[in-house]
Formats: structure tokens, C-alpha cells, sequence
């Protein structure tokens, strides 16, 4: 909305075509502008020794050197259990098990973020195609990436990498100091809650 705002002063036709261009762009465009500008992407972030000795191979070549774990052979493709999604580098929240869907590409697959705030989004023309990418803000580290195929109500298909992520199921949210996520998953509450973000 930032970016709208500061086109606004702009007269006549130029204005107009300004405007309906940065209003088509997505969600993800707005946030990757946004998120440049930011001064907190990587605040979190522990130096790459540090890194090295406290992440596995694979997590350190997934959230470090953008690289793609195998499909249907990782950790939470199949996770049913309830529970919330954070960044393996920072522990900053990322998605809930009730955005979770089935999305048969072999990648733990979400509809939105649970805090938007915490993801950053960058073009990545890596292959022949323009996509996407996701990243955390405060970890700064390599998620996966957002396609528009994904099922209502945001049609969206955050496609993450386990190695990226920990879960932390719902019986130890207190615990881990995330107990501001439980009445998400209170009963007859998570429905509500999740209609309303």
C-alpha cells in the first residue's frame, strides 16, 4: 500500500497507468519491494561458522545456498500433526498446520504465512522462468518459493523446503514461547481465526 500512497501524487494519465500497475502486481511484489528496503532481513542471522556446526548439511545448503531438498524424501510433506512451522536458523514463525494442504509436489505446501511480516520475497530468474522465492526476514533464510496455483481462498501455493523449517506441534507451543499461537488451535476456534487472516 506504501508504494500506491507514493505514486499519488503523480497528475493525469501517467498517474493512473502508475497506479493500475502497482495494483495488479501481487502481494508478493509489494512484499519484495518492501522487504529491500528493510533494514531487519538477516538481524537474526548467526555467522556462517556458526551455522555450519549448528545445521545439518542439507538445512545449511537449502536456507544458506538456496538449494532444493528432494521431493516426497523430507521431513514434512506428509506432517499432519497440528502445530506451527518456524524458520530453522531464527525460530521466527512462518506458517500454521492449518494452512497446510495436499499439494502432490512433494514439498510441505501452504496457502499463506502465518505472520506476513516475517517473509521476504525476491525474484529469482535462477531458471528459464521468472518465480518467486521466499525468504524470512530476520533469518534471512532460503525457504522455497510462491506460485498463484494454489487452492482458495488465497490461491496461493507456498511451497517451502522442510530442511527450512522446524515444527513445533501444538502441545509444545507454550513451552517453546510461542503460546500466543494456541488459540488458533483451540476447537471451534482455529476455523474463525483462520477465515479472518
Amino acid at each position: 500500500m506504501g508504494a500506491l500512497r507514493k505514486w499519488s501524487t503523480i497528475p493525469g494519465p501517467v498517474a493512473a497507468v502508475l497506479a493500475l500497475a502497482l495494483g495488479a502486481g501481487t502481494a508478493c511484489a509489494q512484499g519484495a519491494a518492501e522487504a529491500e528496503s528493510s533494514e531487519e532481513i538477516g538481524d537474526r542471522k548467526p555467522a556462517a561458522e556458526v551455522l555450519r556446526r549448528t545445521l545439518t548439511p542439507l538445512q545449511y545448503e537449502v536456507t544458506q545456498e538456496e538449494g532444493t531438498e528432494p521431493p516426497f524424501r523430507n521431513e514434512y510433506n506428509d506432517n499432519k500433526r497440528p502445530g506451527i512451522y518456524v524458520d530453522v536458523v531464527s525460530g521466527e514463525p512462518l506458517f500454521s498446520s492449518l494452512d497446510k494442504y495436499e499439494s502432490g509436489t512433494g514439498w510441505p505446501s501452504f496457502t499463506r504465512p502465518l505472520e506476513p511480516e516475517n517473509i521476504v520475497y525476491r525474484e529469482d530468474r535462477k531458471l528459464l522462468y521468472k518465480r518467486i522465492e521466499v525468504r524470512s526476514r530476520h533469518g534471512d533464510s532460503h525457504l522455497g518459493h510462491v506460485f498463484d496455483d494454489g487452492p482458495p481462498p488465497t490461491g496461493k501455493r507456498f511451497c517451502m523446503n522442510s530442511a527450512a523449517l522446524r515444527f513445533v506441534p501444538v502441545e509444545r507451543l507454550e513451552d517453546e514461547g510461542y503460546g500466543e499461537y494456541l488459540p488458533l488451535f483451540d476447537e471451534g476456534v482455529g476455523e474463525a481465526a483462520k477465515a479472518t487472516r
